[in-house]
């Protein structure tokens, strides 16, 4: 069987059985620890100021960097998913910096949720040190699902980091605000008496993506997550719920990127979100783009589209799917 995303829409549909079993798993976090050391970048990846240490990956371009991108990795995933779309990006002089983000990855303790502000605290130091290395070049953050969540949530902070736009790429946003009452009392019920209930995405029947091949990749991945604590599924929607919240915050020109084959997050709530930005993003759909958007069959397209709005600017994709942003848009 294929690797099936373990993302929100699917994985909450099993909370209900998790109260028929018993468990005496109690809920765990890594939060931020205290500050003890200069944040650093080196070739073997990010130094925390807490001395955490992100395992990363750069691509640079070969010549004289365009721009750079910091990529944001989604849930139980890690920072190999950028490399197909960063080498696509060094073409067009792109430099691109992807991180393991704080409990997943090739980082201590996988799978263990850090808890929003530490991802936030975590993001605002690479960004300073990515920064701090090109200063001059504009800066981009593109998240993909969770990586897209993690941005919304410090762009539209009281402290955002310095970076000239963001892309969010089949952004995690089905917050409590989107949810029925009855699903809200279903994951609080289950963060409260099974924290540490491991739930698995498989027999679902939804999928990530139409790339067949790079699904199977991902299950024979050793450092892609296959399940997800309750505890962790709680600690993901939180940071949806702050995405949610900070999206009429945000001040830098914005791409949102959706798959109208997306099983994985709802158009509508979607729909909500982008509907709370103070200025309307420019908006991009494909109706050939599933939900990991860049590792497609569609990917290419996607990439290049990216690529060409961060260097050029303008609301308009050279594979026109802007003129398919309507259908996100609308209620139709």
């Amino acid at each position: 069987m294929p690797y099936r995303h373990p993302a929100m829409r699917y994985v909450i549909s099993f909370l209900l059985m998790t109260f028929l079993l018993f468990t005496g798993c109690t809920a765990e976090l890594q939060p931020r620890g205290a500050t003890t050391v200069p944040p650093a970048l080196s070739d073997a990846g990010f130094t925390m100021p807490d001395g955490y240490r992100l395992a990363a990956r750069h691509v640079a371009p070969e010549g004289p960097a365009r721009a750079v991108v910091i990529a944001l990795h989604g849930f139980n995933d890690y920072s190999l998913s950028w490399m197909v779309p960063a080498g696509r990006w060094a073409t067009e002089g792109i430099a691109v910096y992807a991180y393991d983000q704080r409990g997943f990855g090739a980082n201590s303790r996988p799978g263990i949720w850090p808890g929003v502000e530490a991802l936030q605290q975590d993001l605002l130091s690479v960004a300073a040190l990515v920064r701090a290395r090109h200063p001059g070049l504009p800066l981009y953050l593109v998240g993909e699902s969770m990586g897209a969540a993690l941005t919304m949530s410090v762009l539209g902070s009281d402290a955002p980091p310095d970076v000239d736009g963001a892309v969010l790429a089949a952004p995690a946003v089905w917050a409590r605000p989107t949810m029925s009452g009855p699903l809200r009392g279903l994951l609080s019920g289950a963060r409260n008496l099974l924290p540490g209930l491991v739930l698995r995405g498989s027999g679902t029947g939804r999928v990530a993506s139409d790339n067949m091949e790079m699904l199977y990749g991902l299950g024979r991945d050793p450092l892609v997550i296959k399940g997800a604590r309750v505890d962790a599924v709680a600690g993901l929607v939180n940071l949806m719920d702050a995405a949610y919240h900070a999206a009429p915050g945000i001040r830098v020109p914005v791409l949102v990127l959706y798959g109208q084959r997306d099983q994985i997050v709802p158009k509508a709530a979607v729909q909500r979100t982008v509907a709370r930005f103070t200025s309307v993003p420019d908006v991009a759909v494909y109706p050939k783009g599933w939900h990991l958007l860049f590792r497609d069959y569609n990917g290419p397209v996607v990439q290049n589209d990216v690529a060409h709005w961060m260097l050029k600017g303008g609301a308009e994709r050279p594979s026109h799917a802007h003129l398919n942003a309507p259908w996100l848009l609308s209620d139709d």
